[in-house]
């Protein structure tokens, strides 16, 4: 069982998720389809499955090519996207099942980029892939839903084990750090994470997987409960309320700008 990372336009990320046993693979994200195809040939594998994570271009923009290209290919997409996933044939919801071959995962509804926002949580992968809810030390815009609908949403990818690793939508990793350090400037495991990430960037190297226990320790957007965080956000905001909600809306507000 494997996952493989394969990069797509400027900064996205596409993923291969293999189940060993049949040589079937399912793809996470696609936006480039020749890209993907490429891959898939390369490693003697039978694409058999397409899960978007959610309706926006970048995410689904491969979708009607690989399906002109593998017949009978399935392409999953949340019910809740109102049917802007293209070549979509299966609606699924949050819970709902999506098989690769021998390997099962479980349907995320994580709205607020999207309405219909999903991730998919593949157990025995130890993986969950975030799309633009959850990237490392950062978090998406919040598009179509509310605050509050997005610390949900975080709440739920922060409720799985801490070895889950996760597998986002984009490269975004360098700039997120940056940005948290601002808020959280003695946040010793920021730094090491920042100085990780600038040298594997440095080299070539994707910063991709991390884990959600390594997202509690870094991603401002999971930790409203920080002190030294809130009191960075009531320094420059003094009008902001002491809730975990507000404190995010004023994090997402800031990051929006930064």
């Amino acid at each position: 069982m494997a996952i493989i990372a394969v990069p797509q336009l400027s900064d996205n990320y596409a993923y291969l998720v293999v189940d060993d046993a049949s040589g079937q693979c399912g793809v996470v994200d696609c936006s480039e389809a020749a890209k993907v195809l490429d891959e898939v040939k390369r490693r003697g594998l039978k694409l058999v499955a397409v899960l978007p994570t959610h309706w926006h271009f970048d995410h689904v923009g491969g979708n009607e090519d690989l399906v002109r290209a593998v017949p009978g290919l399935r392409v999953y997409g949340a019910r809740n996207e109102n049917g802007r996933i293209p070549a979509q044939t299966d609606e699924v919801d949050d819970g709902a099942a999506v098989r690769i071959g021998s390997l099962t995962g479980r349907v995320i509804g994580i709205p607020a980029h999207t309405n219909g926002h999903i991730a998919y949580y593949f157990p025995d992968l130890d993986a969950v892939f975030t799309g633009d809810t959850m990237f490392i030390a950062g978090c998406g815009r919040v598009f179509e839903g509310k605050a509050e609908t997005m610390v949900a949403s975080l709440a739920k990818l922060a409720a799985l084990p801490d070895s889950t690793r996760v597998y986002c939508g984009h490269e975004y990793t360098v700039k997120n750090l940056e940005f948290a350090l601002t808020l959280e400037p003695g946040n010793q495991a920021l730094k090491d994470k920042y100085a990780w990430a600038k040298s594997e960037r440095a080299a070539g190297r994707y910063t991709i997987p991390s884990t959600i226990g390594d997202e509690k320790r870094i991603n401002p957007f999971l930790r409203s409960s920080s002190a030294e965080l809130r009191a960075s956000i009531r320094k420059i905001d003094p009008a902001v309320p002491d809730d975990p909600v507000a404190i995010f809306a004023k994090t997402r507000a800031l990051k929006d700008k930064f």
